[in-house]
């Protein structure tokens, strides 16, 4: 929830960015058309649209002025610099494409100047009238909290937690007893509990019932309206649910979630599609065009069979697909039976340099194009092994929520290659699920910047 301080101050603070960019863009300009004879001002119009446009879009992509971040000034700035960093790359990569003369590099660096230093200014600026209305003014909304169960004490740590929103006013009562006698009828001391809330002028309470005692929840709203306070129910299913929880809608039903997935979110699927499909079509046109012939040639000299490997694997709700690879070993029996082992005298010269340096999976970039794969997830496993670790393991089939990936977090983190013990694959699932849990777009490059750093630093599990 977002109060009208919060509301009034992310819609100033997305009017004065733009104010900025366009003032600072403006006075470049200005600077820029006195000191540098090179400078084609004719192209003002169109490179003050694309700042502007490149702004909504960056300022968007990281959701500066989403109620979430907006409570957190440290948020604030860090999405801030991240906009105004890819504001830089891509103003660069638009302007040039049309224009007929080069940027002026003295307007490239006045107008970031200028907009680093207002974008601080502003910051700092935002903080300190946000510091001042809480101090001065009622900014906050104050809530309580009936029932001091566990979900209560987790309720209290959070108002207690976002200050600039809330002013707790703590627990209207010492313990967890009933509100509702066995008659049905509304305990006195329940009734005194809302009371005492509305003459603190204490409008929102919330409490937390827990799964049986949901029937006092009506005697309490019934009662809570007399007292012109708005009654919020948090259920506490902490006995019979270990695990967090979300509750969703669909339509006029409750739907209890027990496992986080950021992904389920359309946004989200479609930044991370767009993402892969973008950074495979790098990889094929600017590495594989030439690096493919190469390989393939080298294969073919050293053993007979097929430049590329296929085999069905596991993918996404357990369907399957033929991932590609570039063939490391001899023609063979066992390749959809046995996996890759250590001094495997079934893997050729190139083979082993192909799989120590994971050249072998530059093939499956086609596959994250068709969309079977994704650049980052959990790996893709033989039929056979899925079907052994799904009877062995608990949670194993949750990977498979996921696109399949060329790497994954259970990699960069040391779970790659052969998994020749129950406990290994265990980690293996451990870390990919942990993945689907705490998903981010950033995730996703770190573990790309991960997986560079341990191919030039080298595995001992890759062979």
């Amino acid at each position: 929830m977002q109060n009208r301080f919060l509301y009034a101050l992310c819609i100033v603070l997305s009017l004065s960015d733009l104010l900025i960019i366009n003032g600072s863009f403006f006075l470049a300009s200005e600077f820029s058309d006195a000191l540098d004879k090179g400078f084609a001002y004719e192209y003002y119009q169109n490179d003050l649209l694309n700042a502007n446009l490149i702004w909504l879009i960056a300022s968007s992509l990281f959701q500066i002025y989403n109620k979430r971040n907006i409570r957190h000034i440290e948020q604030i700035y860090r999405r801030t610099w991240k906009s105004v960093v890819s504001h830089l790359i891509l103003f660069i990569f638009l302007s040039s494409i049309y224009r007929k003369s080069d940027l002026s590099l003295t307007f490239l660096s006045l107008f970031y100047a200028l907009c680093a230093l207002n974008f601080v200014v502003s910051r700092f600026t935002c903080t300190a009238i946000e510091i001042i209305f809480i101090k001065r003014y009622k900014t906050r909304k104050p809530v309580a909290v009936m029932g001091l169960n566990q979900m209560g004490l987790r309720l209290a740590a959070f108002f207690e937690g976002n200050k600039k929103q809330y002013s707790f006013k703590g627990f209207l009562d010492s313990d967890n007893s009933l509100f509702v006698d066995k008659s049905g009828n509304l305990l006195p001391a329940a009734s005194e509990q809302l009371r005492i809330a509305a003459e603190k002028n204490i409008r929102e309470v919330y409490v937390s019932l827990t799964a049986e005692r949901i029937s006092e929840a009506g005697f309490l709203l019934q009662e809570a309206e007399r007292q012109c306070i708005n009654l919020k129910f948090v259920p506490d299913f902490s006995k019979s649910l270990s695990t967090p929880f979300r509750i969703n809608y669909l339509g006029e039903f409750p739907i209890i979630t027990l496992r986080n997935e950021p992904l389920e979110d359309i946004d989200n699927r479609f930044k991370k599609r767009l993402f892969d499909i973008l950074f495979s079509f790098f990889i094929i046109i600017f590495i594989l065009s030439w690096l493919f012939p190469l390989i393939a040639i080298m294969i073919k000299l050293q053993s007979k069979g097929p430049v590329l490997f296929k085999q069905l694997r596991s993918g996404r709700d357990n369907q399957v697909f033929y991932c590609y690879k570039f063939r490391s070993m001899t023609v063979n029996k066992e390749s959809d039976l046995k996996q890759a082992t250590r001094c495997d005298d079934r893997v050729t010269r190139i083979g082993r340099f192909l799989r120590r340096t994971s050249l072998d999976e530059l093939p499956q970039f086609f596959n994250v194009l068709f969309g079977d794969m994704s650049v980052i997830g959990p790996r893709p496993h033989m039929l056979k092994h899925t079907e052994e670790y799904r009877a062995l393991i608990d949670k194993y089939m949750v990977r498979h929520h996921l696109k399949p990936g060329i790497t994954g977090w259970a990699q960069v983190n040391g779970y790659r290659g052969e998994t020749n013990t129950k406990a290994l694959m265990e980690k293996r699932v451990e870390h990919d699920i942990w993945y689907i849990e705490n998903w981010t777009m950033m995730l996703d490059i770190k573990i790309i910047f991960l997986t560079i750093f341990n191919l030039l630093h080298g595995s001992d599990n890759a062979y």
